[in-house]
């Protein structure tokens, strides 16, 4: 079980981590909305659109992070935090600071992968 110190070290860490991905958000907006500029060269043309399809990819990613932190949030809100949810064990605070928006122990996250892989071959 955590303490309070800690819960407390996970939530402003993980708000913090919110705030920086907000912020990416927001600028890639705002660079998207400038690069609008008529490219007459198609190679150009070309290599923004790879660049903004990679760009986009990435924020996607963001987006779901974001969804993942804030159900951390809401779990330390709610005093779930740091418990596997599949045998509601307490996660170990160093797999927490590794992946803090984890729901699994080490243990039920390795078995999950490798039930992932059989099923995959």
């Amino acid at each position: 079980m955590l303490s309070k110190e800690q819960l407390e070290f996970f939530k402003n860490l993980l708000n913090q981590q919110l705030e920086e991905l907000l912020g990416e958000v927001n600028k890639t907006v705002s660079d998207m909305s400038d690069d609008n500029e008529n490219m007459p060269d198609p190679s150009d043309r070309a290599t923004l659109e790879s660049d903004r399809n990679f760009t986009l990819r990435i924020r996607d990613r963001e987006r779901k992070l974001i969804g993942k932190i804030k159900d951390a949030l809401e779990r330390i809100e709610s005093g779930t935090f740091g418990i596997c949810e599949s045998c509601e064990e307490d996660i170990s605070e160093q797999r927490l600071k590794a992946r803090p928006v984890t729901t699994l122990c080490i243990d039920c996250k390795k078995k999950q992968e490798d039930e992932e892989k059989i099923k995959g071959h």
